[in-house]
Parts: C-alpha cells; structure tokens; sequence
C-alpha cells in the first residue's frame, strides 16, 4: 500500500538567517543562525529524512528508489526518465538580505552544471514592516551597464525592489535576478537544483572573513536584462467545501501549489484529501495543526511539519484547523 509518512528536513546555516525557524516552527534543530530548512528534498546538498512507519530514518531518495511508483508518472517526464523528484520545497528565514543573484534555466543547467535549472516560487508567510525584495531590473540594461554597476556599487540603482506582505506570492522564472530581503519568513517551492550564481553579496564576510565567492560570468550567460514589470499579486479565487476552503496559488510546468484552508472543528466534518492526478503530494502545514488519517495511519502534524503523500495514496482524510500548501507535480 501507498501509505503517506511525515519528513525531517535537512538544514542549512547561512550569515543572513535567523531563528524564526526554531522559534515560529519549532524546529529544534541546533543551528545558529538557521536560514533554511528544505522540507521535501532529495538533493545530495541537503535530503530529507522519513520520520516514523516502514521507512524510519531513511532518506526520502532511498525510498524513492526502492519505489519510484511514489512518484505517479507525471514527475519522471520532468526529469527525463529518472526516478528522482522533481522538486524541493523550503522554509527561509530572511534576518538580513539575501545576496542579489539569478539561476539558469533547464538548458544552461544541463549543459555547464549537470543540473536541473532553478525556476521557483515564493509563498510569504510573514514579512516585517518594510520588508521588500528584489524582482528584476527597474530599466533595460546590457552586460557593461550591470558590470560597472557591481565594480561601482551601485547596482541596487537599477534593481526592482517590491514590497512585501503576508500571503503574497511570487513567481521566479529562472533568468531574473532578484533576493528575498530582510524580514520575510518565505515558503519557497522550486526544481530541485542548487544551482545560484552571485553578483553581489553587499561586500559581507562570513564567519570566518571570508566573502562568499560571486559568480559574475556565468550570471550574465543566463540574466534577462530587460526591465521587468513590478509583479502585481494574481486574482485569487478561494473554493469552498465541507471543511475546507482551497485556492491554487499558481500552476506551471514545474510544480502545482495549492494552499487549503482547513477548519473541520467548526463544521465538524472532515475532509477527504483526493491528489486528483497521477503525482505525489507533499502537505507542508504552514499555520494551525491537525491530523491525516485513513486505513489505520494516523499522522498528527503542526505548524511546519511536512508529509510527503505517494501518487495513488491510501484514501485519507484531514481533520483540525491549519494552513497547508499542497504541492505535487
């Protein structure tokens, strides 16, 4: 039986994170500053772990590879017939500005870095007043403009900055540069690859003194250096059901997202959880906490926890009060 099973992440410490992880999440993982969780991972740079069930301890790969049907059939187009998932979905926690920076796409991936490109998506969770990030440039520019700019300085002139609130949403196709900004805690949904190249970092060292490496030439291979449109927030229709509301927060090639809205404490019903296509499912639970349950599986989760759901899953159902993204391909 496909039967879901709940996911540690793996955990990242970079000189711009916080604590809101730990403190927000509960996360309890002993890193200072913790900047990033990836919640649903099978990168070597960082995989998930199965936390509980047949699986315990393993990493979300391994399990994949002993079943890739997990996957459903749509995921192994996306990634030319290997048995790998598609995806990785993190949490951020943004204390100081991220450095301004761009991702290839498929292609130019594929080709220099033996890589899945990195186009993805950001869902806030919450933003400090003030907070804003960077989408795109604010005029056309060409590769002598933008060289001169990071010589001098003076780049975050030509930047798009956008302000940020709580529940925006943000789509990043690879090829724009942007950086998340200090103060948003962000749910990023993306290919799975760990590919960034860096053209400014604010002059930082880490903690040992060192600047982090910049990564000028390759950026300007793959950057759109045209003027980008300051996004505007999409027409958002929630769905209403017993025990739920729903909302597709964007769909494309990559990934689909959905976030529910579960509240069954007031109605008293519950809500059957049907995937509706031949994909995993991974239920990230951002907010509020509940219980997935169904053929003698019983899964509590609270706010931060993440179930990966394997295509063709048991039926399950969902019952308390919470926030999840859906996320499946």
């Amino acid at each position: 039986m496909n039967i879901p099973f709940m996911l540690t992440p793996a955990a990242k410490s970079y000189l711009w994170g916080g604590c809101r992880l730990n403190d927000d999440f509960g996360k309890h993982i002993d890193m200072d500053p913790l900047a990033e969780t990836w919640e649903c991972s099978t990168h070597p740079c960082g995989q998930s772990t199965v936390a509980g069930g047949e699986f315990q301890g393993m990493l979300l790969g391994d399990v994949l590879d002993m079943h890739p049907e997990y996957l459903g059939s749509h995921p192994l187009d996306i990634t030319n017939g290997k048995s790998e998932l598609p995806i990785l979905i993190k949490l951020i926690d943004a204390r100081h500005d991220l450095s301004v920076q761009v991702h290839p796409d498929d292609e130019y991936a594929l080709k220099h870095e033996n890589s899945l490109g990195k186009t993805e998506m950001w869902y806030v969770l919450d933003a400090k007043r003030g907070a804003s990030l960077v989408y795109g440039f604010n005029q056309d520019m060409d590769e002598q403009r933008v060289r001169d700019a990071l010589a001098d300085e003076t780049i975050g002139n030509y930047l798009n900055c956008v302000p940020v609130h709580k529940n925006d949403l943000f789509y990043i196709e690879a090829g724009t540069i942007h950086a998340i900004g200090a103060g948003a805690l962000i749910a990023e949904i993306q290919e799975s690859s760990d590919i960034t190249y860096r053209l400014y970092d604010y002059d930082r060292v880490d903690s040992n003194g060192k600047k982090r490496p910049l990564h000028i030439d390759r950026a300007m291979d793959v950057m759109n250096l045209s003027s980008s449109d300051t996004p505007r927030q999409p027409m958002r229709v929630l769905k209403y059901r017993n025990g739920a509301a729903s909302e597709l927060l964007i769909r494309c090639k990559y990934f689909q997202v959905e976030r529910l809205l579960l509240n069954t404490e007031i109605n008293r019903s519950l809500m059957d959880f049907q995937t509706g296509s031949n994909s995993f499912h991974t239920l990230l639970c951002v907010d509020g906490c509940g219980v997935l349950f169904g053929s003698g599986v019983t899964l509590p989760f609270f706010k931060g926890d993440c179930i990966f759901v394997p295509a063709e899953s048991i039926p399950m159902k969902l019952h308390g009060k919470a926030q999840i993204l859906n996320v499946s391909c």
